[in-house]
């Protein structure tokens, strides 16, 4: 953080003067009772003693101050939640309408098209027809099987990737994510990797430019802090987020228009059933013009949230599940020998088997509440001040929920800190939010919207890499669990597991 004091410094006076106008304005009068906590230091407030890793700091900071407390972080006042019990208030019936709202930061304004996508549009008509569009019409039973034989192939791909580097080691996490970017290439545009147009591999920049993107939105930025510094942009976050967008923008571009085109041929792409891809539909749904119509901006701000709130998630979830398994091996041969009986020695896995496999789901499950991808979930913001568990939370505050400390506290959880899949054999806990002591995808109406496609991928793509193969740490070194908190809650250094096949034949691996 010491790269926010010379900047801060410059202008401190400016701030100054400023941040007190805000401050009084934020609190109002005395009939306010702000919760517990501290403002910090003049100007800056607490923004200097943050460190990289929020969601144990804010867990540490609940100790003292409780499960609900604020903090002064430049001009933004934020509310920290750790507690299941108050989560209900926002989250779940008391007050999900006033809290639907996000608080998007400037490289998330720039990466939505200024909020025109699922994840960061304020509640209302066009938020509900994008997300009824991405639920029902890409993640209903019928538009999976379509796409299967499309997951099927880029596993494989990624199988032979492996087979061809056995004895050497793999790097797990990018294994997966370029395994996921390809599958949801392919879901909701088609298939362009490989393919050359204008003289440019869509494939190939298209997953460069969506690692550079996932990079800037975990970068931590001063104008996030001090909106009147935000012009100067000190850092170069929205430039250099402006630059890759624009990079972005011309790949959905040569992307759309060749769609129109063949869609003008009479040589629009089908799955199997018949059924289109989003892009098509989307596209579709524009032209005739059925109900609102939307906008170029919003079909790529879409396709943005699709491509990177699946791909980072489901890779680092995968990445999780298999350091925990090697950490502790009695897990990993419980996960083989399930699999060796659901699925056979001769054969492979496939998505059907998945539904079956209770104990790989159980180590998802405790994957995620041990190593949630979003430990903070993303910030909501009431649209007018109302009162949590007796506190004031005035308008436009910055309201975090720690589920990164929910999903460890010990009124919920037996021996929170260990990594036990057991504990959700016998259980009826689900991703849907329900239960407010887990919650690794959000919950009411801004649970995340791409949840039953991460849980399909994520389960396929491990259940492929424990079935097929056996894993070992290059030179008998064990994984770490240390954390870097990005855009998502990752790895700080990169799993690196070398394989041996464990199959018999080697027909599954070709």
């Amino acid at each position: 953080m010491m790269m926010f004091v010379l900047p801060i410094i410059v202008l401190g006076t400016c701030l100054f003067l400023h941040f007190r106008r805000d401050f009084k304005k934020l609190i109002g009068e005395d009939s306010y009772k702000l919760p517990p906590g501290l403002q910090g230091l003049p100007i800056v407030g607490y923004l200097p003693f943050l460190g990289p890793n929020l969601h144990r700091l804010f867990m540490e900071l609940a100790q003292t101050y409780g499960p609900i407390y604020k903090l002064g972080i430049g001009q933004k006042l934020c509310v920290i939640i750790s507690s299941p019990a108050l989560a209900k208030e926002i989250v779940l019936r008391d007050q999900d309408v006033t809290f639907s709202n996000r608080n998007p930061n400037i490289a998330s304004r720039v990466f939505s098209f200024d909020g025109k996508d699922i994840a960061f549009a304020p509640l209302g008509p066009r938020w509900r027809q994008l997300r009824t569009i991405l639920v029902r019409e890409m993640q209903s039973e019928a538009s999976f099987d379509a796409s299967y034989l499309l997951r099927r192939n880029e596993v494989k791909k990624s199988v032979a990737i492996i087979y061809g580097n056995v004895g050497h080691a793999i790097d797990i996490g990018e294994l997966a994510f370029t395994t996921v970017v390809n599958i949801i290439a392919g879901m909701f545009w088609g298939n362009v990797d490989g393919r050359q147009v204008a003289g440019i591999d869509i494939g190939t920049e298209f997953r460069a430019a969506a690692g550079r993107l996932v990079q800037n939105l975990g970068r931590p930025n001063v104008s996030d802090f001090f909106p009147i510094l935000a012009r100067f942009d000190i850092q170069g976050v929205q430039k250099d987020m402006k630059k890759v967008m624009q990079q972005v923008d011309k790949i959905y571009d040569i992307v759309i228009d060749q769609r129109i085109k063949r869609g003008n041929m009479g040589e629009d792409e089908v799955n199997d059933d018949g059924k289109k891809n989003l892009l098509q539909f989307l596209l579709e749904f524009r032209e005739h013009d059925t109900g609102e119509p939307i906008s170029h901006e919003q079909i790529k701000a879409l396709l943005m949230d699709i491509v990177i709130g699946g791909t980072d998630t489901t890779s680092t979830t995968v990445e999780w599940a298999m350091a925990e398994m090697m950490l502790h091996p009695e897990v990993m041969v419980k996960a083989q020998l399930e699999l060796t009986e659901v699925v056979g020695l001769d054969n492979e896995v496939e998505e059907t088997h998945v539904k079956n496999l209770r104990y790989l789901h159980a180590v998802v499950k405790e994957t995620l509440r041990l190593h949630p991808v979003a430990p903070l979930l993303l910030p909501r913001s009431p649209t007018k001040s109302c009162h949590v568990s007796g506190y004031a939370i005035p308008k436009d505050t910055k309201v975090f929920l720690n589920v990164w400390a929910m999903h460890r506290d010990p009124e919920f959880w037996e021996s929170p800190l260990e990594f036990k899949p057991e504990r959700f054999l016998g259980d009826k806990l689900d991703y849907l939010g329900q239960h407010l002591h887990y919650l690794p995808f959000g919950s009411g109406r801004r649970v995340c919207a791409g949840l039953r496609l991460g849980e399909r991928m994520v389960m396929y793509l491990l259940a492929t890499l424990v079935h097929m193969f056996l894993w070992e740490s290059p030179d008998g070194t064990m994984p770490d669990t240390s954390e870097k908190l990005g855009v998502v809650l990752e790895k700080s250094n990169p799993l690196l597991l070398v394989p041996t096949p464990r199959l018999g034949s080697s027909k599954f691996y070709v």
